[in-house]
């Protein structure tokens, strides 16, 4: 009988890769079928940005799950899905640059700087650049202590990211609002981990 490594590395991560990937398939399947909003590039670029947020959000909860359920096992999964949200925010940004800016630079810029909401996400997304960049096993290494202290730069990303889409929509609230509340649930079982590990 398999292992839990074995499982874990030849079934659950192949399976956690191509369900991560479905969003994607979906909204080419949308744009291919002709199923997208009357504005294609925004329901691209809201799309890509929700995604980005559920899936921070899915980082973020990986930890408490393995707490509560006492399983190793979600933190093997941190990784991927940490990426992941890299991936979905590089999607967002580039449909921001591309599709909706056109590459237009002075327009980015003063767009960035006018716009709160465009300022915050802009911010969050940078924060995030050098978190993936630091992903790999070798700069955990490399950098020791201070990886752990760099990482922690996701809670605020996590906010900017709530911010962001807070600031962006004008009436229904409701979605934002949800995430909010899971973030501070998230942000309020750390500190909970935190000063209960710090006791022991």
């Amino acid at each position: 009988m398999p292992d839990r490594n074995w499982i874990m590395q030849w079934i659950i991560k192949p399976l956690v890769f191509v369900v991560c990937l479905i969003p994607l398939i979906w909204l080419i399947y949308d744009g291919f079928a002709d199923k997208l909003s009357p504005n294609p590039i925004e329901d691209i670029t809201h799309r890509t940005g929700d995604w980005t947020l559920r899936f921070l959000l899915i980082t973020l909860a990986l930890t408490p799950l393995r707490y509560i359920s006492g399983r190793t096992e979600f933190i093997k999964l941190r990784r991927m899905v940490g990426l992941y949200t890299f991936f979905y925010v590089c999607l967002h940004f580039t449909t921001y640059l591309w599709l909706d800016q056109g590459f237009d630079l002075d327009e980015i810029i003063v767009d960035v700087v006018k716009r709160p909401y465009v300022t915050v996400g802009f911010t969050g997304f940078i924060l995030l650049i050098p978190l993936a960049m630091t992903s790999t096993n070798a700069m955990m290494k490399r950098l020791g202590r201070n990886w752990k202290k760099l990482h922690q730069l996701v809670y605020v990303i996590g906010a900017f990211g709530v911010l962001h889409y807070l600031w962006l929509v004008k009436a229904d609230v409701r979605e934002p609002i949800i995430y909010a509340v899971i973030l501070l649930i998230l942000l309020g079982y750390r500190e909970w981990i935190r000063r209960r590990t710090s006791n022991i």
